[in-house]
């Protein structure tokens, strides 16, 4: 609570205090600006025998009459309270509102009830129940599978519809009698009389049939043969036959593992589905997307994703049937008492999960995992797409950006287009966020996505407004602005390296030293955490946390350039270039890229944790190369011990301007943990490897005229 806060309801109870009891009974409204939506609060003040009884209601959140345990009222002053939220405020001396201090879970609001009430939010289920009808169908695939969909249309049958749909495997409905949860968040589609259509996808929920991880696309169907692309299709034909009033044009949209269904509907698509957003879209499981990065297990999304995933379902439900439940505050510790991989299936999931196996059963990029990968086949695509992602997603950057490029290549005459912004996972869907965990971007980015979505989707669906959407809408950090182009990657740029130097020097010249290197000793017992604070689970932030705590360690290797005299803006993704040894014969090689802040940054925004922003030093992207996968995914090779090697690959697109009077810092380091799994540091299986197989190692980076260990990228032309 601020001063001002504090002064004025002091002032207020002084002026009361000589005033008269009053009676406050009735009903109290107010419209709480909540960071989540509008609501509308209604508190019930009645009088008994007993006193003054007290409850509210909260249409916004479906919650009425809920009773106000805590209440204390002279009058002129107001408490009350329950587990949810407390209030305590004054009374005006015409008893015609009471100003105060509302206390919530997220936070706290200073608000003033009033008599008089608030219409109903349109972003409320209250408004939604009131403008829409609900059915739920099941919809009969070719092979004679029965998809449970759920079905939201307007009252208003003023004009025909279009159709936007969303296939999940994290359940279409929660309960019968209950609207979904995430029209809430749709509202800007309800407003524009968009029929809204969930669908549970097959084996999941109360979808019939057998559920597969990332299905396999299967290219040239015949006859009942079945695949999330077919299913889509059927869904798509039967809608647009079966549901009244609609205007025959469908869409689909999804964040995560929906992006992905949004994805695969794309090849041979139905003639109704016109447009599709993939956003944030799951695609490529061993290379770049949520479990693996460049061959390199990433351990903790894969077990908490499949500890919070439900089982297979022997029966239709609604219910989630958690697999296991993680009772640890400090992740770290919990990963590295875990013990070897090849035991954690049966040790916390009783073998309950089938893709746990067959993640331990392909450890390299075979057939399985190519069979699983849906880019080659986003051929001759026909509707309109927008692509989506967020810049610190730490699931899916990878995704968007290769769909997006997919798409482009492979398609000469396609309708695809771009955006991403400073978000994490899905972030653009949620309402006004100007920063993540520390860093500040200034302006509402969600707001410019939504009207951008708005527009591809009214444009193709509704066949309205103009389509002046520009090929690549891109947010650039550092800088803090949108930037548009007619391509991602920009072709205006110049080509740059920055050299890993002696001395922890980094610069945009070789050196031309010789026999320069250094050397330090990675221990899997102590690996490098990849964020400094302690949780339960992997943070959303930790792609822009400070980074000074890992450059502390003797581990961990610092290069950083002199304080940059002008703007340096780099644009797509960056290309490592290593020269190594190890006294062991595997390794894992995590870069990051990290802009260091002035060391005096008074006037930048504070943090909830006190964090001081002089000297940060911000995580601008980061990446991780399994070493035994440097020459091929297929064929992982061991290293010679103590035998210079190259490592080269690819780190995942960036937009980041180094503003003048910052430095540019790379780190590399042998361990994420538990981000990454432990790389044991010996040429084996490391999904069936024992304790025993786990050592110290040496190891050196060079950067000599022979051997110039370096970082390539692209610079934005002024």
């Amino acid at each position: 609570m601020n001063v001002k806060t504090y002064l004025l309801i002091a002032i207020l109870q002084f002026i009361i205090f000589f005033g008269f009891g009053q009676d406050l009974t009735g009903d109290w409204h107010v419209l709480l600006d909540l960071p989540s939506s509008p609501q509308r609060f209604i508190v019930h003040l009645k009088k008994d025998s007993n006193g003054i009884k007290a409850s509210y209601d909260n249409p916004e959140k479906d919650l009425f009459n809920i009773n106000l345990d805590s209440l204390t009222c002279d009058g002129t002053s107001i408490y009350f309270g329950n587990k949810r939220i407390s209030f305590k405020g004054i009374v005006n001396t015409e008893s015609q509102t009471i100003t105060g201090i509302y206390f919530y879970k997220g936070g706290q609001l200073f608000i003033t009830l009033d008599r008089i009430p608030i219409p109903i939010q349109k972003k409320g289920s209250a408004y939604i129940k009131k403008h829409y009808d609900k059915q739920e169908v099941y919809i009969t695939m070719r092979d004679g599978v029965k998809l449970f969909t759920s079905i939201y249309t307007p009252k208003d049958k003023s004009e025909k519809s279009p159709i936007l749909m969303h296939r999940t495997p994290y359940t279409a409905e929660e309960t019968e009698e209950d609207y979904s949860y995430r029209l809430v968040g749709s509202t800007r589609f309800l407003e524009e009389n968009y029929i809204m259509v969930y669908q549970d996808v097959r084996g999941r929920f109360m979808s019939e049939g057998e559920y597969v991880e990332i299905r396999p696309f299967i290219p040239n169907k015949k006859g009942k043969q079945t695949d999330d692309n077919s299913d889509t299709y059927d869904t798509v034909d039967w809608l647009i036959k079966n549901v009244d009033n609609n205007n025959g044009n469908v869409g689909i949209s999804g964040i995560s593992y929906p992006g992905y269904y949004s994805t695969v509907a794309l090849p041979n698509a139905h003639p109704a589905l016109k447009a599709s957003s993939p956003q944030a879209p799951v695609t490529d499981w061993f290379v770049g997307d949520d479990f693996h990065h460049n061959g390199a297990f990433f351990l903790m999304d894969a077990f908490n994703f499949f500890s919070w995933t439900p089982k297979s379902n022997p029966k239709l439900t609604r219910e989630w049937d958690r697999s296991f439940t993680i009772d640890e505050s400090d992740n770290y510790n919990f990963y590295k008492n875990m013990g070897p991989l090849k035991d954690v299936g049966t040790k916390y999931f009783g073998d309950s999960i089938p893709f746990w196996k067959d993640l331990m059963a392909h450890p390299n990029l075979d057939d399985w995992w190519k069979e699983r990968l849906i880019l080659p086949h986003l051929t001759n695509i026909k509707p309109a797409v927008l692509v989506v992602g967020g810049w610190f997603d730490a699931e899916d950057l990878y995704g968007p950006l290769r769909t997006y490029e997919a798409i482009e290549k492979q398609n000469k005459e396609n309708n695809n287009r771009l955006i991403m912004g400073p978000w994490s996972h899905g972030q653009w869907s949620r309402n006004k966020q100007q920063n993540l965990g520390n860093i500040h971007f200034e302006n509402n980015t969600q707001e410019y996505f939504k009207k951008v979505e708005m527009k591809f989707f009214n444009y193709y669906l509704k066949n309205e407004g103009e389509m002046d959407i520009p090929e690549a809408s891109i947010f650039f950090t550092g800088a803090n602005e949108w930037k548009t182009f007619d391509s991602w990657p920009p072709k205006e740029v110049d080509q740059k390296q920055l050299y890993l130097n002696c001395n922890e020097a980094l610069s945009f010249t070789a050196t031309g030293q010789a026999d320069c290197f250094e050397e330090y000793i990675a221990d899997p017992n102590k690996p490098v955490p990849y964020t400094e604070d302690v949780h339960p689970n992997r943070t959303t932030t930790y792609l822009t946390d400070d980074q000074r705590f890992a450059g502390r360690r003797n581990d961990v290797m610092v290069y950083q350039t002199e304080i940059l005299t002008e703007d340096i803006t780099i644009v797509g993704p960056l290309m490592v270039d290593l020269f190594v040894s190890t006294s062991g014969t595997d390794a894992d090689y995590v870069v990051k890229m990290i802009d260091v802040f002035p060391d005096k940054m008074d006037d930048y925004p504070s943090n909830k944790k006190g964090v001081p922003m002089g000297g940060y030093q911000m995580l601008v992207r980061g990446e991780v190369m399994r070493g035994k996968f440097r020459n091929s995914f297929e064929k992982p090779e061991p290293f010679v011990a103590n035998e210079v090697t190259e490592v080269a690959f690819e780190i995942p697109d960036l937009a980041h301007t180094f503003k003048k009077g910052h430095r540019i810092m790379i780190q590399v380091q042998n361990s994420w943990f538990p981000l990454v799994d432990l790389n044991p540091q010996t040429f084996v299986n490391i999904y069936e490897a024992d304790e025993k197989d786990f050592i110290k190692a040496t190891h050196r980076i060079y950067h000599d005229e022979k051997r110039p260990s370096k970082v390539s990228f692209s610079v934005l032309k002024q």
